[in-house]
């Protein structure tokens, strides 16, 4: 049973229907945080096998015939299957475009132009029309037809580059983080325009690139680099968790566990776990000297274990914590008291349990229990809705 607030009908975007064309992660992801606001979001999905991440098993994990990760980004969604390639087919899609509020692709550049559902094209159907767009590379320039796919974005754009030890290879995001926040900056940008659309009235086309977004993730090390004449910045020999941040800020191995540490006085540290080493060490040189800090920081934190260190340093007001796999995360009364998970179920009653969405409106957590669409099973409906 779901209380009043996280019925669809009282979400901000109730009422709107977004027609979401694209596949794997990054269109899709924008699309269900829309469909979590409230709207309404068909899925328009290729007759055969449709959204390739259908099939895009991780751990050969499945659910109700597609992949879990499938369900994890197109919960709550319907399915509408077209040939684009189809005149009839594509008549259909077009009627769903002049009385769609939001439209989002991921096409190559210029696919959308060629199947007939540019903007130019559909701005014609519907002025009102919210035109939405994300591709890998941007529309223009050598790199525009290259596969736009997360490991490969982290790796152009320095992202990868930022992470590991010293000398050590580069070590990438061991999530697709170009590709959510991606999703996430397209989301922004539908919103903006559609607060436009209710003052002006008119619709509007915004896109974003993997690229881009990877950019702009890395705009406060950038800041830094664009501004001093200098090469790449070394990353720390050891514990490396910033390459512009003085030591302490990294994680150590203790005893028994690992243990993070941000930012804070090496001098007053070194008081709190008792190593007066550290005291040799002047403000100034925290930074220059923050490999020689870390080796003994590293040294003195295998002494005991994480519990007996944040014992010490919680009161102390020094910003550390634990560092935490999934089964000791899911432990705490912290997780517990978010509610976090939730359980969408199948028509034939099976249950899959996922991630809600972050956001809350009116102090009231967002919940969907409805799964990822089966392929086409909306089609018929949809039809006769959008032909009256």
């Amino acid at each position: 049973m779901h209380g009043v607030g996280e019925m669809l009908h009282d979400r901000p975007l109730a009422g709107l229907t977004v027609l979401d064309f694209s596949q794997y992660l990054a269109g899709p992801s924008c699309a269900l945080r829309l469909a979590d606001f409230g709207a309404r979001v068909i899925k328009v999905e290729r007759p055969d096998g449709g959204d390739a991440c259908r099939s895009l098993y991780l751990a050969d994990l499945g659910f109700d015939q597609d992949s879990a990760l499938f369900h994890a980004i197109n919960r709550g969604k319907e399915s509408y299957t077209a040939d684009l390639k189809d005149s009839r087919d594509l008549d259909a899609v077009k009627r769903l475009v002049a009385r769609a509020d939001v439209l989002i692709h991921n096409f190559r550049p210029g696919i959308m132009d060629r199947i007939g559902l540019g903007w130019e094209d559909v701005a014609l159907l519907n002025p009102r029309l919210i035109y939405a767009g994300v591709s890998g590379y941007g529309p223009d320039g050598p790199w525009r037809d290259r596969p736009g796919q997360d490991l490969l974005i982290q790796s152009l754009s320095g992202i990868a580059w930022l992470s590991g030890e010293g000398a050590g290879p580069p070590v990438p995001a061991g999530m697709s983080i170009t590709d959510m926040m991606a999703g996430a900056q397209l989301c922004q940008g539908i919103l903006a325009l559609l607060v436009r659309r209710g003052v002006r009235g008119t619709g509007g086309k915004v896109d974003v690139s993997l690229i881009e977004t990877a950019i702009d993730l890395q705009f406060e090390h950038l800041a830094v680099h664009l501004n001093r004449e200098e090469g790449m910045p070394a990353r720390s020999e050891v514990a490396n968790g910033n390459v512009y941040l003085a030591a302490p800020y990294g994680i150590y191995a203790t005893s028994d566990g690992y243990l993070a540490l941000a930012m804070t006085r090496v001098d007053r540290l070194g008081e709190v776990i008792g190593l007066d080493e550290l005291g040799r060490f002047p403000a100034d040189r925290w930074f220059a000297d923050r490999d020689a800090i870390k080796t003994l920081l590293r040294d003195h934190f295998l002494t005991a274990t994480t519990t007996d260190w944040l014992a010490m340093l919680a009161p102390a007001g020094i910003w550390a914590a634990p560092v935490l796999d999934w089964p000791a995360l899911m432990a705490e009364p912290g997780f517990a008291v978010l509610n976090a998970v939730q359980t969408v179920q199948s028509p034939d009653g099976a249950e899959l349990r996922l991630t809600r969405c972050p956001v809350r409106f009116d102090d009231q957590i967002l919940r969907s229990p409805r799964p990822a669409p089966r392929l086409g099973a909306d089609r018929a409906t949809i039809d006769r809705e959008f032909a009256a």
